[in-house]
């Protein structure tokens, strides 16, 4: 059975943040959420969010947790192999294609609505990245 998904927006502190209710859990636009940082170029805060190395401990960690599909021997392989060296980059497609992973929705090309996140992982994002408004981030929190 396919899930429902629906797709809206609130608004954050005058800014659109999109939201992507899947089943019955509304993700988060991390898109939305980067463009505060750079306005120009929001999937590369996105991709250097998740090349870090404790922003990978934490959302392989969600996964592990909330995700019995997840490919958790490939994610041990990366925090050994990658994480620790400064040539690790992860993108939300690599982490969707190659960990099997639910917490982040990638989408890419012309009419793409942008990626988003479980609100969790959301939620993570805006607290650790220094760009967002710490306000902003209590405002979608709430």
């Amino acid at each position: 059975m396919k899930k429902d998904i629906v797709t809206t927006e609130i608004i954050v502190k005058e800014n659109k943040v999109g939201i992507l209710r899947v089943g019955n859990v509304n993700y988060i636009s991390l898109t939305d959420l980067a463009r505060q940082a750079n306005s120009d170029d929001p999937s590369g805060v996105i991709r250097n969010w998740m090349s870090n190395k404790n922003s990978f401990d934490y959302y392989s960690l969600w996964e592990e947790i909330d995700n019995e599909d997840f490919n958790s021997v490939e994610s041990h392989r990366i925090k050994i192999d990658e994480a620790p060296y400064n040539r690790f980059t992860m993108t939300p497609n690599r982490w969707k294609k190659d960990f099997n992973a639910i917490g982040i929705i990638p989408s890419s090309g012309k009419y793409s609505k942008g990626t988003f996140a479980h609100p969790d992982i959301a939620f993570e994002f805006a607290n650790k990245q220094a760009f967002i408004n710490k306000g902003f981030y209590s405002a979608i929190k709430s």
